[in-house]
């Protein structure tokens, strides 16, 4: 790639002020994001070579995302061709966690899934693209999709450090942020920035932190393990990791709760918006597919599957709910007569947490039942206490 111009505020295209880096990272501050940053739209090669290899020894479990097509996701240029940067901007989103609701077993959303945060995000980024777009260049908003991996633009636009949960942190501010760019080819000159000094040092709180040890190594995640992705796959539930789940539906912030960068600091308080923190189970699991892809559609489910987050219901029931109580009951009977073998599966596996094997019967003098139905039924399950 050639030498990037220098552009001035005075410069100008077809008639238009073309905004310096300096100005696109005051919008962005000014629009609400925590960090800015920039960096040339070269292709990210230690990233693709990391995901090339995660991807052959199986770590990615059968997660897509960035690992689909890591050729384009570390290579700005595929999404753009004429691309000459990108503008990096975090979002913070930490808040204090609300009240949880006792009036049934709820369950614990991760911080960033609370609330729509990449909404926010991308409305940020989109004030930084306007400028560019008005001076006549190609402005496009890319955060939380296939075709750029966002860590690896936010590092080496100096916004972070590689954190060993292979998060990244903002110096002064953690890693509870989410991380989109603004990819241009607007010929801007990009100041090279120092990498930003590792804090972690020797701290390994995330590694021993991780209820299921998927942090295998600093900065190496084991998906097949990772609590939050195993939310997000199909089929059914390692059986391994479904006690460890505890009450968590959606995500997992372990690695981050226990992080320090995220400790010190103050948290902003809950607001109205953050009541996205719990979901009622009980609520779910009597739900419609139609109001509940209505009520929890933004989530990544998948293939837009709703049994998927009623099989999330369940085991987390099956860890905190109450097998005397009538409604739980109800609700336990209705599942285990479910059409999806996958829901049906781990009805049973919750009855039996809870002591409720009377609601098994009819189930288990089938001579017609789903394999996985099958199993879970012969499976050893240790009742909650």
């Amino acid at each position: 790639m050639g030498p990037l111009c220098l552009i001035s505020r005075s410069s100008c295209h077809d008639g238009q002020v073309i905004p310096t880096v300096a100005d696109l990272v005051a919008i962005g501050r000014a629009a609400g994001l925590a960090a800015v940053g920039a960096t040339e739209a070269v292709p990210f090669e230690r990233t693709r070579v990391e995901l090339e290899q995660r991807k052959a020894k199986g770590l990615s479990g059968d997660m897509q995302f960035t690992y689909r097509n890591p050729d384009r996701s570390t290579d700005p240029r595929r999404t753009m061709s004429d691309a000459t940067c990108l503008i990096v901007g975090a979002y913070d989103y930490q808040r204090e966690l609300p009240t949880r609701p006792t009036d049934q077993p709820t369950g614990r959303v991760a911080t960033y899934s609370s609330e729509d945060h990449y909404a926010s995000l991308r409305a940020a980024l989109e004030r930084v693209a306007e400028p560019l777009r008005a001076a006549g260049f190609a402005a496009l908003v890319l955060a939380d999709q296939n075709h750029l991996v966002d860590r690896a633009a936010a590092h080496r636009a100096g916004i972070g450090w590689w954190g060993k949960s292979s998060n990244v942190l903002v110096p002064g501010i953690g890693s509870l942020v989410v991380l989109g760019s603004v990819l241009t080819n607007a010929p801007l000159r990009i100041e090279r920035v120092a990498e930003v000094e590792d804090g972690c040092k020797t701290c390994t709180k995330c590694l021993d932190g991780c209820p299921t040890k998927a942090i295998i190594s600093p900065g190496v995640v084991d998906a097949n393990k990772c609590l939050a992705w195993l939310l997000q796959a199909s089929g059914s539930f390692p059986v391994e990791y479904r006690e460890l789940l505890g009450d968590r539906i959606y995500g997992c912030d372990d690695c981050q709760d226990v992080c320090p960068p995220n400790q010190i600091r103050r948290k902003k308080p809950a607001t109205q918006s953050d009541e996205g923190a719990w979901v009622p189970i009980l609520d779910i699991l009597e739900l419609d597919d139609q109001t509940l892809m209505a009520r929890l559609g933004r989530w990544y489910v998948p293939d837009r599957d709703p049994d998927y987050l009623r099989r999330n219901a369940l085991v987390v029931l099956g860890n905190i709910g109450r097998g005397d109580d009538e409604r739980t009951g109800k609700v336990l009977t209705n599942m285990l007569a479910h059409h999806s073998p996958v829901v049906v599966a781990h009805a049973v596996w919750a009855a039996r947490r809870l002591s409720r094997d009377d609601l098994l019967g009819e189930l288990a003098g089938s001579n017609s039942l789903d394999e996985m139905v099958s199993a879970e039924l012969q499976r050893p399950v240790s009742a909650v206490a």
